[in-house]
C-alpha cells in the first residue's frame, strides 16, 4: 500500500512539474525582445585586434538585421573598457522584462591563474564574478553568455545560473592559446547548415554544434594539435559538457533558445504582424521538446493528449503564418 501511494505521489509530482514547465514555457518569449551585448576586448596585436573587432561587426550586422524586436550593443575598440561594459549591462538591466531574452558575447583574450578567470579589456580587466553580478541584475529569465576567449573554460563557474546557458571556447582556464571558436560561432549564424532540424532557424545549441565541428576541422587541416575545447553549461549547476544529455537534460535550454531566424522565419520575424505568431510557434516547439524529454515519467495516455494538443495548436499558428486561414 505504501509503495503504491509512493509510485502515485511521484507520477502526481512528475505531473505538476511537467504542467508548469509547459506554463513557463508558454510566458517565456511571448512579446519578447531581445537584448545583445557583444564585445571584442583588447588585441594587444594589430592582427588580434582586426579580427576581434571584425568578428564583433559582423555579429553587430547580423543581429541588427535579424528582426524587430532586436536590442544589440556592441562595444569594440576604444569602447571596449570595463565601464563602459557595465554601463552597457546596466542599461540592459533598467530595460529587460523578465520575458525578454538576455545575450552576452565576448570575443578576445582571457586569463586564468587557477583562481580567477578574467577577460583582457582596455584598462582594468573585468573577472567573472564582477560579469556574473552584472547580469545577475538583469531581469530575464533566459540568458545566454557565450565566452568564446582563450581561457573561458574557467569562466563557467562564475557564470553559471538557473536559467543561464553559458557557452565557452575552451573546456578549461588552462587551454590559453588564442581560439577560432568564434569565427565559426559568427558563420553558424549565417549558414542555413548549421540549421539542423530544418526549422529555418539557427539555435544556440545548433550555433555551438557547427561551431565546434568546423573549429575541430580547422586544427585537423592544419595539422596541429588542438588547443580548444569548446563546452557548454545550462542547467545552472554542475560541470559543463561537450555534448546534449536527454538523461540530465544538458542542453535542452540552448536547443530552445533561437538566435537567427532564415527563409520563411525571418521574413515573419520582420513582419510586425507575425512577430507574436512567430513567437507563439516557437514557444509550441519548446513545450513540446519539454514534453518530449518528460515522456518516460507522463503516462501514456496522457503524453499522447498533452502532444496532440499541442500539435493542433502548432497546425493553427503555422497556417496563420502562411496566410491560410482556411485551415
Amino acid at each position: 500500500m505504501g509503495d503504491r501511494l509512493i509510485t502515485q505521489l511521484g507520477r502526481t509530482l512528475t505531473t505538476l512539474f511537467v504542467a508548469m514547465a509547459l506554463f513557463f514555457a508558454a510566458h517565456s518569449t511571448a512579446r519578447a525582445d531581445a537584448y545583445v551585448v557583444t564585445i571584442a576586448g583588447l588585441g594587444g596585436e594589430p592582427d588580434y585586434q582586426t579580427r576581434f573587432d571584425g568578428v564583433a561587426a559582423d555579429l553587430d550586422k547580423i543581429f541588427k538585421a535579424s528582426g524587430t524586436g532586436i536590442h544589440a550593443y556592441t562595444l569594440s575598440g576604444k569602447d571596449a573598457t570595463k565601464a563602459k561594459l557595465l554601463s552597457t549591462l546596466q542599461q540592459v538591466a533598467t530595460a529587460t522584462k523578465q520575458q525578454d531574452d538576455f545575450v552576452l558575447i565576448m570575443i578576445g583574450h582571457g586569463a586564468w591563474d587557477n583562481v580567477e578567470y578574467k577577460f583582457d579589456l582596455v584598462g582594468p580587466d573585468i573577472s567573472g564574478e564582477q560579469l556574473a553580478e552584472a547580469c545577475n541584475k538583469i531581469a530575464s529569465r533566459r540568458q545566454l553568455i557565450v565566452n568564446t576567449t582563450s581561457a573561458s573554460g574557467g569562466s563557467v563557474a562564475a557564470l553559471q545560473k538557473p536559467g543561464r546557458a553559458v557557452i565557452a571556447a575552451t573546456k578549461s582556464g588552462t587551454e590559453k592559446n588564442a581560439t577560432v571558436f568564434a569565427r565559426y560561432f559568427v558563420e553558424a549564424l549565417q549558414d542555413p547548415a548549421a540549421d539542423l532540424d530544418k526549422n529555418d532557424a539557427v539555435s544556440a545549441l545548433e550555433a555551438f554544434q557547427y561551431a565546434d565541428r568546423k573549429t575541430a576541422a580547422f586544427y585537423t587541416d592544419q595539422k596541429r594539435l588542438a588547443t580548444e575545447h569548446a563546452q557548454f553549461e545550462d542547467l545552472g549547476k554542475g560541470d559543463p559538457v561537450r555534448t546534449a544529455s536527454s538523461d540530465n537534460g544538458e542542453g535542452r535550454m540552448l536547443g530552445g533558445f533561437t538566435l537567427v531566424r532564415f527563409g520563411t522565419s525571418k521574413t515573419a520575424a520582420l513582419d510586425p504582424a507575425k512577430k507574436d505568431l512567430l513567437a507563439k510557434k516557437e514557444d509550441l516547439l519548446r513545450q513540446i521538446d519539454i514534453l518530449e524529454y518528460q515522456k518516460a515519467a507522463i503516462a501514456p495516455t496522457e503524453y499522447k493528449s498533452q502532444l496532440t494538443g499541442l500539435l493542433v495548436q502548432l497546425a493553427k499558428v503555422q497556417a496563420e503564418l502562411d496566410g491560410d486561414t482556411s485551415k
